[in-house]
């Protein structure tokens, strides 16, 4: 798990947490903070998927 991936993984986790308090507490703009932090976390995975897929072709290519 690189560095993209991490942060994607504690962004959605934070995001899930934010969402989750502001439904509880009825905090309409705690809720869109945390849907906004999962996003970025999505972002931070498909950036982190993205250089696994570089890094696997380049492997591939000195083989």
């Amino acid at each position: 798990m690189d560095r993209e991936h991490v942060k994607g993984v504690a962004d959605k986790a934070k995001g899930t947490i934010k969402e989750g308090a502001g439904k509880l507490s009825g905090d309409k703009d705690l809720q869109t903070e945390g849907k906004a932090d999962k996003a970025k976390g999505a972002v931070h995975k498909a950036a982190g998927d993205v250089k696994d897929a570089a890094r696997d072709a380049a492997d591939a290519m000195k083989k």
